[in-house]
């Protein structure tokens, strides 16, 4: 009986030893077959928590275009979580590691182009990326950025435009800007201003670029008996969009976004493009480019469509009656 036993011992051991001269014999292999896949670096200044959203949109968008994360390419992700002094050293990690190309919002987008010249760039941006000198135009963007924009800012004045009609009666309205995304806050105050000015309005500029800032902003709004405010495009806002809504109804100041999500969260108005579309077209052109398409034969995308959310709840709540005219140019109203 023992030897009979000792034989069997005997062969499961040189089974073991097969199996794992096997094993290590192809591992190797699995480990050039992952260091062969392409990596995209993904470059953004807010968290992946309050972006998971955009970041589904994103991979849905590499998989309509070929690319499933973990099967054919690799996804590097760098988050600067609203600290955008961060973005730099982000950006030049990501292109220290080689990467196939680069997808970024703003700004992170300026740090890559900064960091580098030869990686191919495809961004999800709200502004003008010609004025803001990423691209030479949109049809012929002529280096390696290409990508895909929103508009948000330029129909900034639109949305003090809605918020004037909802409170006709006030004098004074503000804006909120990030100073620390100087090329979205700088367009947003010069467009604003210029639409006050046609109102006949008083426009007061405040900043924030932490939570903490936020009980100071609205305060603010208190002292300066402002009768609404306009948040301006900026990821960090975005990503706080659930926080901002919350403290608008608090205050009982009449607040617009550029996004659903945001009058979803109980905001008054949102105006304003799909972000969650703009980075799965994102995800589209980065695989455009991964199968050998080149930034400068990409046009930049114009997401066009604009959509108009009216939170009519939030409105009774504010003692706000929304005109039948405005509501009647809702494309969805929230009661």
């Amino acid at each position: 009986m023992h030897k009979a036993w000792s034989l069997r011992g005997y062969m499961k051991r040189r089974e073991f030893i097969t199996l794992l001269g096997g094993a290590l014999a192809t591992w190797p292999q699995v480990v050039r077959a992952q260091q062969a896949l392409p990596v995209i670096g993904f470059l953004n200044s807010a968290s992946s928590a309050q972006y998971a959203r955009m970041v589904t949109a994103f991979r849905e968008g590499l998989s309509d275009a070929g690319y499933v994360e973990g099967q054919n390419v690799v996804i590097e992700f760098r988050w600067a979580d609203g600290q955008y002094d961060r973005l730099p050293a982000l950006a030049a990690d990501l292109v220290r590691r080689r990467i196939a190309v680069i997808f970024a919002n703003t700004p992170g987008v300026q740090a890559a182009a900064v960091a580098t010249t030869t990686i191919p760039i495809v961004f999800a941006v709200s502004g003008d990326p010609v004025k803001d000198g990423l691209v030479a135009s949109l049809n012929r963007p002529g280096g390696t950025v290409t990508g895909v924009t929103q508009t948000n800012v330029e129909v900034t004045p639109k949305r003090l435009e809605l918020l004037h009609e909802l409170v006709p009666t006030a004098n004074i309205m503000a804006l909120l800007v990030n100073p620390t995304g100087p090329t979205l806050a700088e367009a947003a105050s010069t467009n604003l201003q210029a639409a006050s000015r046609t109102l006949g309005l008083e426009l007061a500029i405040l900043n924030a670029s932490t939570e903490r800032d936020f009980d100071e902003v609205f305060g603010k709004l208190f002292q300066l008996r402002a009768g609404g405010l306009v948040i301006g495009s900026d990821p960090f806002f975005t990503s706080q969009s659930e926080r901002l809504a919350a403290l608008s109804v608090r205050h009982a100041v009449p607040t617009i976004y550029q996004y659903r999500e945001f009058a979803v969260a109980g905001g008054l108005l949102s105006y304003g493009g799909s972000i969650t579309d703009s980075y799965r077209l994102g995800g589209v052109y980065t695989g455009r480019i991964l199968k050998g398409a080149r930034p400068a034969d990409l046009p930049v995308q114009q997401s066009t469509k604009v959509e108009l959310i009216v939170n009519l709840k939030t409105a009774k709540a504010l003692g706000i009656t929304v005109p039948l005219s405005l509501l009647g140019r809702a494309d969805e109203v929230i009661e």
